[in-house]
């Protein structure tokens, strides 16, 4: 079981994700704009840069929702190696089976 601050912390950075992620995204479109005087972008670069730094979505990890676990995850079930493991043994997983040879 991973740290519950750590858990928590990874709650806080999602939710700041959200919050600024319509603002973040038209600032970036401005910076992005060829056309638009380089004055213009250079203060969009700045508002950018001063926005939270959580609030970038590269901050966020992905974390087991069983366990909390940050590494060996799977993306497609949203849980680690281990907590994939655990629920395949008790067979709450349909059509997983624990491999022997």
């Amino acid at each position: 079981m991973a740290k519950k601050s750590a858990i928590e912390k990874n709650k806080r950075r999602q939710q700041l994700v959200k919050k600024y992620a319509a603002k973040r995204e038209a600032l970036r479109e401005i910076v992005r704009d060829q056309d638009r005087p380089i004055e213009e972008r250079i203060q969009a670069q700045l508002k950018l840069s001063s926005l939270p730094r959580n609030s970038a979505p590269s901050r966020v990890r992905n974390r087991c929702e069983i366990s909390g676990r940050p590494r060996a995850y799977y993306r497609k079930l949203k849980m680690s190696r281990i907590a994939l493991r655990d629920l395949a043994s008790e067979g709450k997983i349909p059509g997983m089976v624990k491999s022997s040879w």
